[in-house]
């Protein structure tokens, strides 16, 4: 029996699948099993799992169920007395499961380990990293606010709280994992590993390009966390809401590089505004409301220049020049 179990869901993961098995074998700690869910792939991800020469890898073949499914599967199969989560086309740092695991450890009474995420592109290379957040023990009512884990590929759990918390909702096609943090969040504290150790790869076909299904599911994961959130936690549920519009705008912006997508962004810009007037009062929504006019005003190469320029005026929250890898 391993110490930590290490679940993966792969799905036509074969462009990416290699990477992240490799990422694991540079872990400092060693004793950990690597489950993969191969989540009913068409292409060639099974046979590069059968290729590779690792001990600890077990690979299990379902009909395709969805990333929830895939997840839920892969705790069936756990035997460690912790359990992770990383996505077949995101990536660790050596250090990541040695320190997360000595966090806990350390904090006996803490029952979730995570650590910063920083962004990847296709080709595996550096995009940006939000600003160092430093939360930690009861983050209930910071997650009830937003997902501040920023990934999938993130947290270390005690076995005990998985089993308490449930599985993931395998009805949702999105959001799954803020839901999941959130009801983790109700049982147990949580513990910060203060590093980027998360490099999430961020494509073109990824669920963060889904902004209309990605809108429909937080929307639902936010009415029933706050369904089940105590009285004195109600009068957050419109800042987090407006957390969740100023996001999907800036997605628009990203993801859909035309007037349309502009005019998307705006409106649901000015939905996070009503939503929270004091929104307002945050740099990162002072930058967007920014772009979103000129891109507005202006044809769209052209802001698109102009935006960088304005960046360097009003800088958001990515952190710049990290090193990743040893």
């Amino acid at each position: 029996m391993s110490v930590i179990s290490v679940i993966i869901p792969a799905y036509n993961a074969e462009k990416t699948i290699l990477e992240t098995i490799q990422s694991l074998q540079k872990q400092t700690f060693s004793d950990f099993e690597i489950i993969v869910i191969n989540d009913g792939s068409i292409d060639g991800t099974l046979e590069l799992l059968h290729s590779i020469n690792e001990p600890r890898l077990k690979v299990f073949s379902y009909p395709n169920g969805g990333l929830p499914v895939a997840r839920n599967r892969g705790i069936n199969h756990a035997t460690g007395e912790y359990i992770t989560f990383i996505d077949a086309d995101d990536l660790w740092t050596p250090d990541k499961l040695a320190d997360q695991l000595a966090a806990l450890q350390e904090h006996p009474e803490a029952g979730v380990a995570y650590s910063w995420t920083a962004f990847i592109d296709e080709n595996s290379e550096f995009l940006y990293a939000w600003e160092p957040i430093y939360y930690q023990g009861d983050v209930y009512p910071t997650l009830l606010l937003r997902n501040f884990i920023s990934s999938g590929s993130n947290i270390l759990v005690r076995r005990e709280f998985i089993d308490a918390a449930g599985r993931f909702d395998p009805e949702l096609k999105s959001a799954e994992d803020w839901d999941y943090y959130i009801r983790l969040a109700a049982r147990c504290q949580f513990v910060l590993v203060p590093k980027y150790q998360i490099l999430y790869r961020r494509s073109s076909g990824s669920m963060t390009s889904k902004v209309d299904v990605m809108e429909r599911y937080i929307v639902a994961v936010t009415e029933r966390a706050f369904q089940q959130a105590p009285e004195k936690y109600q009068e957050l549920k419109n800042q987090s809401l407006a957390y969740t519009y100023r996001f999907l705008s800036q997605l628009c912006i990203a993801h859909v590089m035309n007037y349309q997508g502009i005019k998307q962004a705006s409106q649901k810009l000015q939905k996070a505004i009503t939503l929270f007037p004091k929104i307002l009062l945050e740099r990162q929504t002072i930058r967007l409301v920014l772009k979103v006019g000129l891109m507005r005003l202006i044809p769209y190469q052209f802001s698109r220049q102009f935006t960088r320029f304005l960046g360097k005026l009003f800088p958001d929250s990515s952190t710049k020049d990290l090193a990743f890898r040893n």
